[in-house]
């Protein structure tokens, strides 16, 4: 713990919310954030979350279950709001005495964060925009998380270094902001530190550690990408409420387009809700992020990848990266 005083100190509200060693969470990733992963970057002295995603209540009871038994450390879950179990989800995290929840993928209702604060849990939201985030931690989020554009999966229009100069002078004093997206060394985590982030969120840096269950091929693929191949989803139709997603450009991205036309020829039909297009939308991304990150199918899959996918280049243990970033930080401090 005194190996990296400077960076400690400026992490100390983070890490005394996460109850963690170091302020360094890992972003949720389907398929890829569950129990081995999540566990060894607890243990490696981060924070690790769970991805839900779509998970059953009785699946995310397991994760969670198996989680346990791999670490004694804190770690936290994400659940997506327009889950249509969201409520049964924040149950089972409640069972399981959860310390700290992650609320993504849209405003979460009021009743969702009363539930989860209720239980004693810490709620954890995104904001994309500053009145939001001031609304929502008006509301009762004990954190808040900025992620720019630069991060893999679903993204927003802004950059990360734009949303940190307008959120973190109007909030940092005094609330939790954690900055996420294109966070690949340490140098960039001690320059968010110091512009008053509580700490940071990383994904695609840990997508490939050696305690990643994600297929070799997965793995591969990152290894051999730069920057420039990770690009974000276009949206093909106004009237669909599309989230861009950035991913290492391949087959599985152009047949992305192609699903978006079929579902708002759907739509043109009035076959379907506009809530349940977004909802074929999502599942769409997650069967696709499946076929990746499990069975190893990197052209038809969904290689999601933030933009420092190109800093990534071995596998390594979740701990070893972790100090890694803590040690590229300290010096970087101490240089200056």
């Amino acid at each position: 713990m005194s190996t990296y005083p400077k960076t400690q100190a400026l992490m100390a509200r983070g890490r005394d919310f996460l109850g963690s060693d170091h302020a360094i969470m890992c972003g949720a990733m389907s398929w890829v954030s569950e129990r081995n992963l999540v566990a060894a970057i607890s243990n490696g002295g981060g924070f690790g979350v769970i991805a839900c995603g779509a998970m059953t209540p009785e699946l995310l009871d397991a994760e969670i279950t198996g989680t346990k038994a791999l670490t004694d450390r804190p770690f936290g879950v994400n659940l997506i709001t327009m889950h249509p179990d969201l409520g049964d989800l924040i149950a089972i995290c409640v069972k399981h005495e959860v310390g700290h929840v992650v609320l993504a993928g849209g405003v979460p209702p009021r009743c969702s964060v009363e539930a989860i604060k209720q239980s004693g849990a810490k709620v954890v939201v995104f904001a994309p925009t500053l009145a939001l985030a001031k609304k929502l931690l008006r509301s009762g989020a004990d954190a808040l998380v900025i992620e720019g554009m630069e991060a893999g999966g679903h993204i927003g229009p802004v950059s990360t270094s734009v949303l940190a100069q307008e959120f973190l002078p109007a909030l940092a004093k005094e609330h939790l902001v954690f900055v996420a997206g294109g966070i690949g060394r340490g140098e960039a985590i001690a320059g968010y530190l110091e512009m008053g982030a509580a700490g940071v969120q990383l994904g695609t840096r840990f997508a490939c550690a050696s305690e990643s269950i994600a297929h070799d091929r997965f793995k591969q693929a990152f290894f051999r990408a730069n920057a420039r191949d990770a690009v974000a989803s276009v949206q093909v139709d106004a009237r669909l409420p599309v989230i861009p997603v950035r991913a290492l450009k391949n087959k599985g991205t152009e047949e992305f387009t192609a699903k978006q036309r079929e579902v708002a020829g759907v739509l043109d039909r009035e076959e379907i809700a506009m809530a349940e297009a977004q909802l074929q939308i999502e599942h769409y991304w997650a069967g696709a992020l499946r076929r990746a990150v499990i069975d190893g199918d990197t052209e038809n899959g969904s290689l999601m990848a933030g933009q420092s996918v190109g800093m990534v280049k071995e596998e390594e243990p979740a701990a070893q990266i972790i100090a890694r970033l803590m040690e590229e930080s300290e010096t970087a401090l101490t240089r200056r």
